[in-house]
This record gives C-alpha cells, structure tokens and sequence, in this order.
C-alpha cells in the first residue's frame, strides 16, 4: 500500500526540499505514503515562478471563454479518475467511500459551476453621470495561497482553485501535512488540462515552515483558508501587515433546533446526520441540539435508538456509515473532551469510548457520543470538538433559546426543524451564523455561498460571485464631451 510520492513545484514534479516524512490511513495505522516536506526556499521558489508565468500571453491573454473551457477540461479529469481519487482519500483521511466519492463528485461540479460562472462573467456598465461614460473591470489579484484542512481535502481544494483559476490568478497550495494527495492530484489533472506550468503549485509539509511562509512573502496577494481559529486569527495577523485581503474558514459550534411541531422522523434523521457524519469531523457540525421540552423524551428515545443503529467500521464499505477518526492525536483530544463533560456534570447517555474488536484495535475510532445534562455555558458545549460527540440540550422559551445558541464565540451553521415557516423564518433571522438550515441539514451548494460570522471567520466562497474575491476592480471613465474642461480655460 506504501507508495513514494512528489509534488509539482514551480512546473516541475519534484521532492520537495525538506525531511521526509510519511502519511498514515487512519483505519489500521498503516503507511500509504512518503514524501518530502516543502521548505521556505520552495515556497519562494515556486511563487517567484508563479508571478512571472501568470503574466506571459498563454495565461493572462486567456479570454474568459478559454479560460471556462479549461476549468470544464479539469472537471472532466476529475470525473475520469473519480474512483481512483476517492480511494485516495479514504486512504488519506479514513472516511468511507461512499463519503469520499460524493466529495470527488462534488470537486468536479465545483469545476463545472466556475467554468459557467467564468464564460458569463460581465463587467460593468455603470450609470454616467456627466460628459463621460463609466465602467468597472475585474483583474486578477496575482499569486494566491490556498491552506487547506485534512478533514474535506478535495472539496475544499476545488472550491479554492476553481475560482481563483476563472479569475486568472496563479496559486500555491499549502494542503494539511497529513492528507496532501488530493491537492497533488488536482494539480497534476489541472496541468493535463492545459493550466500552463507553475501556475499551480503544492508545498506539502508543516504549517509553521510551509504556511508561515507563504503568508509572509511578498508576491502573495491573497489567502484562502480552511481551518482552526487560532491558525486563522495568525493568518489574519499577518496579513494585516500586507494589507492583504483573505478569507477565513474556521471553527464551529453550530446549534440545531428541535421544535414543538418538528417532524421527529426527520428531525432525528437530520440531527444523526448532523453531527455524525464524517465522524464529526466537521465544522458545521450540528455539536449542539436544543430540543423543545414537550418533545424531548421522544426525541431523545428515537435518537438513542438511531446512535446504536449507526455502523462504525471499515472505510472500504459501502455499508459504514462512520470510518475512524484521522489520527490517534485527535482521537485522544475528543476522548479528553468527552471526560471534560463527564467532570462538569454530563451524563453520557451513549458511546463515550472506543469500539472493542479486532476491525477496531489498529485504528483510531471512536463510538458516536450523546450526552445530556450540562448547561450550555459548559466548555464542552463552547469548545469545538470536531468530533462525534452530541450535547443534548431542552429548551421551552424562544428567548432564552435564541440566547443561549448565540451566546458562543462561533457563528458558522445552524439548523431548525419545524413545521411552521414563520417560526423557521423568525429564529433563522435571529441566529447569528453564516448558514441556516431548515428542515435540512449539512446540504450544499456550490452555487450559495458559504462562510461565517464572528469567530468562524471571514469573506465567503462558492457562489457566482466567488470568483470576484479573487480580483481587484479597477474603474474607467471615458470623456465623450466636445469642448476642454472649463477649469482649465481662460
């Protein structure tokens, strides 16, 4: 299963300049890959390369049509290898295929909905308002770096690459040291594609060598990142010395709301989902679910009957619903998140350790977790865990429920279920989260945009729009009057 991997640096596939090291499959501890580490000079190197080869004919004379061509090109590869690519990703980060192929599928559709997006992209036209004629261009903002998390690489590569290709930009990835297959293997189907050389780039490796210096270097215009807050709130730093803009992805303690007149069936369904899927490994995870009193018991039996019936096992089957956490470091910080709660008074109502049997002895798994009784000014209900674990809380007042789900320092996703759209409409308006899900819950569309509020972070990706984050616009005033400026005459 090992394999010794390179990286495209600079046009060139390559080792990367530094140490040698090896990436695990999180199932049984084994081995998939080795490969080098990247380096500050290669991060110089390759974004040096970028800037010039972003300004040459082949890349900046691409009318938008050609550039949209490509982009469809890259979706089509995506889709040739699609089987292939989400086995590589469950190899990388142990979630079940059938996860990793909705989320090779969704790379591809990231693709196509950007090559659309591009080929119908407009400037503007704006209203004169004197003997003049305005419009408003968009210009590619340069070389742009891209820092990418372990737990949806290929999805949250696309959704970086895509627009930033359809804006004309060059970019440089920093993908998560542990899981950087998927970022290498869509820049070798973007260079099949046609994407001339060195326009993109991968610099596996540490966050603190490899991401700390593409922040830093001077030919870097703009950062997209997906991540912990505390990385984001550095990155934020850094740029402000630039005066560089960014977007922000980051953390998560989203709220889900069960009402008096839910439809248990799919508010249950919807809850397990929620937060359970992809092992919590999640930054919209549904971590919190405030459950009206005069439902709860049901609520609770149904969902503790539904947290038994979830399969925990082997990545490579279709039936598992839940594969192994990402490492045992992590497996280790959500089992001292789950004793967190114990201490402050939860009571663990199911899960809260690890499978027992052979399938489970080698990997880092973890059974899905509810627990009740805690408040929800509790750490673990403020503190993102990013894995299965389920804090069930009661709620009987609108007020207080809508204060209690803002009061934290996240404000990424939230889900409601209920029956009546004006009460979904009222509390999805006083919510304070980038995303509001009715009735539904961790759907997406490329086309919508995604994001935060407070300490979840900053901009927005995915949308029609989201190509603009990754330009500068620039104004024209054309003069159209007959007679000079008569400031000027005598």
């Amino acid at each position: 299963m090992r394999s010794k991997i390179q990286t495209l640096i600079a046009g060139h596939w390559r080792d990367a300049s530094g140490p040698l090291y090896s990436t695990e499959y999180p199932a049984d501890g084994s081995t998939v890959a080795e490969l080098h580490g990247a380096t500050a000079a290669d991060v110089d190197e390759a974004v040096q390369t970028a800037e010039r080869v972003r300004q040459q004919p082949a890349w900046a004379g691409l009318k938008r049509h050609e550039r949209a061509a490509m982009l469809h090109r890259i979706a089509a590869g995506i889709r040739v290898r699609a089987e292939e690519l989400a086995q590589l990703q469950r190899l990388d980060n142990g979630k079940p295929i059938n996860e990793t192929r909705a989320l090779v599928a969704s790379a591809a559709g990231t693709f196509q909905f950007f090559a659309a997006a591009c080929e119908t992209w407009e400037d503007t036209l704006t209203p004169a308002r004197g003997d003049y004629f305005t419009m408003s261009v968009y210009e590619p903002l340069g070389v742009v770096g891209a820092i990418t998390p372990w737990n949806s690489p290929i999805a949250s590569e696309a959704q970086k690459l895509a627009p930033a290709l359809a804006a004309g930009c060059a970019i440089v990835f920093k993908p998560a040291e542990i899981t950087p297959r998927m970022a290498i293997e869509l820049a070798r189907i973007a260079q099949q594609a046609g994407v001339p050389d060195g326009i993109v780039s991968v610099l596996p490796g540490k966050g603190s060598i490899v991401g700390d210096a593409l922040v830093r270097h001077p030919l870097v215009k703009r950062i997209a990142f997906t991540g912990g807050t505390n990385v984001g709130m550095g990155i934020q730093r850094l740029a402000a010395e630039k005066l560089m803009p960014t977007s922000l992805e980051l953390g998560g303690k989203s709220p889900t709301i069960v009402c008096a007149d839910a439809d248990l069936d799919h508010a249950v369904a919807g809850v397990l989902f929620g937060i359970f899927s992809s092992s919590g490994e999640s930054c919209i995870a549904g971590s919190r679910a405030f459950v009206h009193t005069s439902v709860y018991d049901e609520f609770k039996r149904r969902l503790l009957a539904g947290v038994q019936a979830l399969r925990v096992g082997d990545p490579t089957s279709e039936r598992t619903q839940m594969g192994p956490l990402v490492n045992r470091e992590h497996r280790a910080t959500v089992e001292r998140f789950v004793q967190l709660g114990r201490d402050e008074g939860g009571v663990v109502l199911a899960g809260g350790e690890r499978p027992t049997g052979a399938l489970y002895d080698k990997g880092s798994y973890y059974l899905p977790t509810v627990i009740e009784g805690l408040s929800n000014s509790a750490r673990m209900c403020q503190q993102e865990i990013f894995g299965p674990v389920l804090a069930l809380l009661p709620w009987s007042d609108e007020t207080d429920l809508l204060a209690q789900c803002n009061d934290n320092v996240f404000g990424l996703a939230s889900g409601i279920w209920t029956r009546d759209y004006k009460t979904a409409w009222r509390i999805g308006r006083a919510l304070q989260t980038g995303t509001v899900w009715i009735n539904t819950y961790k759907v997406f569309s490329v086309s919508t945009p995604f994001g935060g509020v407070k300490m979840s972070g900053t901009g927005r990706e995915k949308g029609r729009l989201g190509i603009l984050e990754y330009t500068a616009q620039k104004s024209f005033y054309w003069g159209t009057n007959e007679s000079p400026m008569p400031w000027a005459g005598s």
